[in-house]
């Protein structure tokens, strides 16, 4: 683990037990005014579903408004500094997506500092990546794709929805792990990259899980595996199950507040935030666009932040991933 990331636990670990810096006063009805919800992207992309899905229960639950306000631009950086630069008394609230931990080392700058900012509330939900290739591929499983590839080397691509994102880091992984000569085609969004999968255009696509199953039980494309420790679709097996135990990468959303909120304001949106994740509406529309509710506790997002922040370092080095 490096220093960094070592000094991110560190400050995690602090806001859980309390001591973190900058306390603010802690008040029995809190929240006593609306409470801003920062996603840092546009309305309508999966981190401001979830979003939505999470504070209109939130206000339900609480009597009191959560509120969604998109500040975009650069990947998630301009909304997520916004959030840095809040104050840290339990009015501001950061929707994190799984860009969090690898902007700072695709971007030559961020303003922002992951490690030093944030205190971890709690990992809502994650979505794995799928492995999937078009009818007209002749391979069946991760093993005869793998064998395909390094038989033609540098003439078959794959798609993602984008630089940097987790669809593309697996793809990475795969590709440095195995030595392959495999082309990257990043596309402007998963849909744009599952429509030309779909077409045929790119044979091969690390996309997410959601929309991409429709077309896999439609026969248009054939999925070869997950990046999720259990199976989510019965038929498809996990990159583990496939032989490749150690491609893995799944998109999340988590909740960030500034680092010096008060530990008991932190452990109270855990509290509310998990208890909504657990109605059964909530969880049904969750699953419908394809996440797995977790709810962590601060700690255990703390730990999963750690650990990523670690790992994607190298892959984006080795693969030479800079914004563009």
């Amino acid at each position: 683990m490096n220093l960094i990331a070592r000094c991110f636990l560190s400050i995690a670990a602090l806001a859980i037990i309390g001591l973190a810096a900058l306390p603010v006063a802690w008040g029995d009805g809190y929240p006593t005014r609306p409470v801003r919800v920062i996603v840092p992207f546009p309305p309508g992309g999966a981190t401001d579903i979830v979003a939505r899905i999470i504070v209109q229960e939130l206000s339900t639950q609480l009597g009191q408004s959560f509120y969604v306000e998109n500040i975009v631009g650069a990947s998630g950086n301009i909304g997520t500094a916004r959030a840095a630069k809040a104050a840290p008394d339990g009015y501001t609230i950061l929707l994190a997506y799984s860009n969090f931990v690898t902007n700072p080392f695709i971007y030559e700058k961020v303003p922002y500092d992951p490690y030093k900012d944030f205190a971890p509330v709690t990992l809502m939900v994650t979505s794995p990546s799928v492995l999937c290739v078009h009818p007209s591929v002749p391979a069946r499983t991760v093993k005869e794709l793998v064998a395909l590839v390094k038989a033609h080397p540098g003439k078959l691509s794959y798609a993602s929805g984008g630089i940097g994102t987790q669809p593309h880091l697996v793809g990475e992984q795969l590709r440095i792990s195995l030595s392959l000569d495999l082309v990257h085609v990043p596309f402007n969004g998963g849909g744009p990259a599952l429509a030309s999968l779909v077409a045929g255009h790119t044979p091969i696509g690390f996309t997410t899980l959601a929309p991409t199953i429709p077309y896999v039980k439609a026969g248009r494309l054939r999925a070869l595996a997950v990046t999720s420790k259990a199976r989510p679709v019965p038929e498809v097996p996990t990159m583990r199950e496939a032989g490749f135990p150690g491609i893995d990468g799944d998109t999340w959303v988590g909740v960030l507040v500034p680092t010096g909120t008060e530990d008991q304001i932190v452990t109270f949106l855990n509290r509310e935030i998990v208890r909504v994740l657990n109605v059964p509406a909530v969880n049904e529309r969750l699953l419908s666009l394809g996440y797995e509710r977790l709810g962590s506790t601060p700690r255990e997002y703390a730990a999963q932040l750690t650990a990523e922040l670690a790992k994607w370092p190298k892959v984006i080095q080795l693969a030479g991933i800079k914004a563009q």
